[in-house]
């Protein structure tokens, strides 16, 4: 008797195979994972099927060990609704302290992102300070690793239904589901007919962009806008990147998929003025609306928002670095994540559909001299913080500029688009 076989969908089988394409991106385009290489990988429970492809893939690229941390939503609300009060100011040093020294010993790290953007939105945000702080203490050892590009890193997306309901709070979830899914395949590029071709080409695009901007050597750049006059000084030494990085170990890879923006490090004492975000920030399970914040002297001295107050007073009071600049992107308003009208809670999207900047720490790879000790990379104006928060502020109604060493000011974007 024959066995009746299940048979796949159409619809199943095109998304397993843009599954598959992620995963092969993840690891040959955002990592370039080298033969004999160790990878920590960490992902929520709803990302297993990404998960696994990426682990198939690694060991296909000759990967000596695939190691995944597992993170859960209903576990972590677990921890704020049951657990004592000295709880929330404990953090698991020692999984950190693990973790880096993996990366010292060459391991690679990638991240699969999904989390629910409001998930702490009810929860006290008093815990959920002290809960973020005692982690940013114990993960610094890894996350200095990081910035510093030690290690080839990458961030890549999965779709979970409580993100898609954020997304789509109109639609059944499994239309949601399928719809974010879309969303994170096209950003990504993982339905391209060719992947690895149209990054080759977008690389090639951004590369231009940040040569034009190494050229040039602006001393700083004035943003203005809808509540936004906001003049950022460029750290001494500086140097844009975007696109492709090259690690300290010598791999090339793409630390964001998907990814839109050149970037540079700020000097952290000399950005003044005025500055609106232009699209919410989900911040650790918390939505923050409307921030507007006032610098001076390269401090934020005010800081307000229509929601998650408490959480933005908070957040940049983590330590004093919290308050000051460690990034700054440009971004065209006119790129594919931005033209596709969505707000996606989640940081890896939505700064790459706007110009923005990052409250907290700075890339120590954003100079010529990519081997600057900590005193030096003080001395140049890089900021240190605890924190590293990119919040968006351009739009199609932003233009900025760029201001030489004499303070000459020459247009780089208006209403949100490259000039030249």
């Amino acid at each position: 008797m024959d066995i009746p076989q299940p048979t796949t969908s159409p619809e199943a089988a095109a998304h397993d195979a843009r599954l598959d394409r992620l995963a092969m991106l993840a690891v040959r385009v955002g990592l370039n994972l080298a033969p004999g290489q160790e990878l920590v990988m960490t992902a929520p429970v709803e990302a297993l099927p990404l998960a696994r492809r990426i682990v198939e893939q690694a060991y296909k690229a000759g990967a000596s060990l695939v190691t995944c941390l597992l993170g859960d939503d209903q576990m972590a609300l677990a921890r704020y609704r049951h657990a004592p009060e000295a709880a929330f100011d404990v953090a698991p040093g020692w999984l950190f302290e693990g973790m880096a020294e993996a990366f010292r010993r060459g391991a690679a790290r990638l991240a699969i992102v999904g989390d629910d953007p409001v998930l702490l939105a009810n929860e006290d945000p008093e815990r959920v300070a002290r809960a973020n702080r005692a982690r940013s203490i114990a993960y610094r050892p890894a996350l200095e690793l990081i910035t510093s590009t030690a290690i080839n890193w990458s961030l890549v997306a999965a779709a979970t239904p409580a993100w898609a309901r954020t997304v789509f709070p109109d639609l059944p979830e499994d239309a949601a589901l399928a719809r974010l899914w879309d969303a994170i395949f096209a950003a990504s590029r993982a339905d391209a007919p060719d992947p690895v071709a149209a990054w080759e080409a977008h690389n090639a695009g951004l590369m231009a962009k940040r040569r034009r901007l190494n050229e040039r050597r602006y001393a700083a750049l004035r943003f203005r806008g809808p509540g936004t006059d906001l003049k950022v000084g460029l750290a001494d030494g500086h140097a844009w990147m975007g696109g492709l990085s090259t690690a300290k170990n010598g791999i090339t890879g793409n630390p964001n998929i998907p990814t839109e923006e050149v970037f540079t490090t700020p000097h952290r004492a000399v950005t003044e003025g005025v500055v609106a975000a232009s699209k919410p920030l989900s911040y650790q399970g918390t939505l923050i609306r409307d921030i507007r914040v006032r610098f001076e002297g390269g401090r934020i001295t005010e800081a307000h928002a229509s929601t998650g107050q408490a959480v933005l007073e908070r957040m940049i009071g983590t330590d004093e670095g919290a308050r000051m600049l460690g990034e700054v992107a440009l971004v065209p308003n006119s790129n594919p994540i931005s033209q596709s009208g969505l707000l996606f809670f989640n940081t890896l999207f939505d700064e790459n559909a706007a110009s923005h900047i990052a409250l907290g720490q700075a890339y120590s790879k954003c100079f010529v001299d990519q081997n600057l000790d900590k005193a030096a990379l003080e001395a140049a104006g890089a900021n240190s913080s605890l924190i590293h928060v990119d919040w968006m502020i351009g739009s199609a109604e932003t233009d900025v500029d760029g201001i030489d060493a004499a303070g000459r000011a020459e247009p780089l974007m208006r209403s949100g688009e490259w000039v030249g």
